[in-house]
């Protein structure tokens, strides 16, 4: 293997997308990686296993998925990029700590190779069935960054994005990769590490004595110091203050969690990505993410082919979603078709934003593979065919 003095590889790969996620994390500067063993995340770990001592980082198996992300929470307190790996029965063994990191707010990366549930489901065939869990799986009220990868290349990528939106955002970051991508084999680009930006830690500067854990700037993000560095600090998962000490009040609540939000509503701009081909003159918008996207973008050039005007609204960021670009979509457009490898998930959002000025269609995906374009075109060319039968009704309510 060709790499860096750092011990993080350069130039041209072919790796699989769970490889690609390892050395993601690598080139990101994760130096702890905590988990338990889950298929179809199993190589993400034996990567990472292999590179870690060329690296100087630290692997540990915990006894089960709850104990594997609260040492990841501990990890990432001592100054370490930490990651942890799983599959939807580990996410939902997570989300109570999930809740724990977003109210320490504590950078982390969590990885969630989706497959076909509920229960135990069937390891090795590919979902979305998590998406909504991503974003609602834990109690209370909060705002979570999730992004979706389609191909090992983005896989490599977004696992660097989400350890950068982690520690810009000092908040737990969910990478939703999903089975086809986990095995998927393509080439990858590694830049070498001078030219790959990452968002360093934002540390206190200042007296070891007025260091308080949770005392904002004005982005609301507070500065972090490393455990063991003389530093004497509380952290805790009730309402608290500044100092990171229990105060149970209802105004402490309000200046410790509303916050929570608004550090990323407040800043949505700066984290959603999308990606944008043919919109201009698009009748038809398929809204699509993570490996969907792949027939999605197939089937929208298939029907460029054919006359047919569709554009493709690729979600990179699939939370906080892009309500504001959908908005102004529909106003342009005459439908959207959400393909997912679920019974509806996004599609909900879409639905939402549309409040009835488009129609929305939506394709259950993934029992017949996500390289089928078949039931996309179907649906395209019935999304088509009603848009030209509103359009008749239309400019006959018009000439009367």
């Amino acid at each position: 293997m060709k790499a860096d003095p750092k011990g993080v590889l350069t130039g041209s790969w072919d790796l699989t997308g769970n490889q690609a996620c390892a050395e993601g994390a690598l080139a990101a500067g994760c130096r702890f990686l905590g988990l338990y063993p889950i298929m179809p995340a199993l190589e993400v770990s034996e990567r990472f296993l292999q590179r870690a001592p060329f690296v100087g980082a630290t692997f540990i198996q915990m006894e089960d998925e709850i104990s594997a992300l609260a040492a990841v929470l501990g990890a990432s307190w001592t100054g370490k990029r930490s990651m942890t790996v799983t599959s939807g029965p580990g996410l939902s063994l997570m989300m109570e700590h999930l809740g724990l990191g977003v109210m320490l707010e504590t950078p982390c990366v969590i990885v969630d190779v989706q497959r076909f549930g509920p229960g135990l489901g069937m390891p090795v065939y590919a979902s979305q069935g998590d998406i909504m869990q991503s974003r609602w799986g834990s109690h209370g009220d909060y705002e979570i960054v999730a992004l979706a990868p389609s191909s090992p290349q983005e896989m490599f990528d977004y696992t660097i994005k989400a350890f950068n939106l982690s520690e810009r955002f000092r908040i737990p970051v969910a990478v939703m990769s999903d089975a086809y991508l986990a095995q998927m084999q393509e080439k990858v680009v590694i830049p070498k590490a001078e030219d790959i930006d990452i968002v360093a830690r934002r540390y206190f500067q200042g007296d070891t004595g007025k260091y308080l854990p949770f005392k904002r700037d004005k982005d609301f993000v507070p500065p972090m110091v490393k455990i063991g560095d003389g530093y004497r600090f509380h952290v805790t998962g009730l309402t608290h203050d500044d100092r990171g000490y229990p105060i149970m009040f209802e105004e402490c609540q309000e200046y410790n969690v509303h916050p929570l939000i608004k550090k990323i509503r407040d800043y949505t701009e700066e984290i959603i990505e999308v990606e944008e081909k043919n919109i201009d003159d698009a009748e038809i918008i398929i809204i699509s993410y993570g490996t969907t996207a792949r027939p999605a973008l197939r089937a929208m050039e298939m029907a460029r082919g054919e006359g047919i005007k569709v554009g493709s609204l690729k979600l990179a960021t699939v939370w906080p979603f892009p309500e504001k670009r959908v908005f102004e979509l529909v106003k342009k457009t005459k439908a959207f078709i959400v393909p997912e490898m679920n019974f509806g998930q996004i599609v909900f959002e879409v639905e939402r934003c549309s409040a009835g000025k488009a129609n929305v269609f939506f394709i259950s995906h993934g029992e017949k593979g996500v390289e089928n374009i078949d039931d996309i075109m179907g649906v395209i060319k019935q999304a088509s065919q009603m848009s030209e039968i509103k359009d008749s009704i239309i400019e006959l309510q018009g000439s009367r």
